[in-house]
């Protein structure tokens, strides 16, 4: 289980890189600044204060399902940020485990059709019946299939999402970055003056 000591970071200069890059829908910015979200922020970033996670993570997990890396910060990314990432990672892990267990085991095995109460296949007996006709009507050259066996696109919940705390958050991004309307937006100069 992941701990605040084990989390990754992510350096102010790798995120502006992927945030420039032509793969940067691929990447998700989740600020978890309160108050102090004045004086600007990292362009396409989601504000979501630290205050509202209790109910906003489930929405998050959601919402990001699609995202490769996503990257949490606060001001300072010592604290909140942290948090945050670790709590999505949890939501994250349990949301993944429910729907691995509601797909091993589908729904009870009696249904009713056409008003009498029949054997219903298991959904893991289903998939393979599907399998084994598409074996059969699939070429295997070129067509999905490779040695006998249908080639299956990895779903969204199978696929390992990377998730990042900015190191030195937004004081250290604004530094560096603040001036540069690519990355941040609505910066005032003169908040962060005072602040480091």
């Amino acid at each position: 289980m992941e701990t605040v000591a084990t989390l990754r970071r992510m350096s102010r200069e790798q995120l502006s890189s992927l945030l420039l890059s032509p793969d940067a829908s691929k990447v998700a910015v989740i600020d978890v600044r309160d108050d102090d979200h004045v004086g600007g922020h990292i362009n396409s970033s989601t504000h979501v204060p630290s205050l509202s996670l209790d109910h906003r993570i489930p929405e998050i997990v959601r919402t990001m399902a699609g995202k490769e890396i996503v990257v949490f910060h606060c001001a300072l990314s010592q604290q909140r940020g942290p948090a945050a990432a670790l709590r999505y990672m949890r939501e994250r892990e349990s949301k993944t485990k429910k729907g691995k267990m509601k797909k091993e085991t589908g729904p009870p095995g009696i249904g009713v059709k056409n008003g009498s109460i029949q054997k219903v296949s298991s959904p893991a007996s289903k998939e393979q019946e599907v399998k084994k006709e598409m074996e059969k009507v699939l070429d295997s050259s070129d067509s999905g299939v490779k040695n006998g066996s249908i080639l299956e696109a990895p779903s969204p919940e199978s696929k390992e999402q990377e998730i990042y705390v900015l190191d030195k958050g937004f004081v250290g991004w604004q530094e560096k970055y603040g001036k540069d309307e690519r990355l941040t937006k609505a910066y005032a100069a003169d908040i962060w003056t005072d602040y480091c």
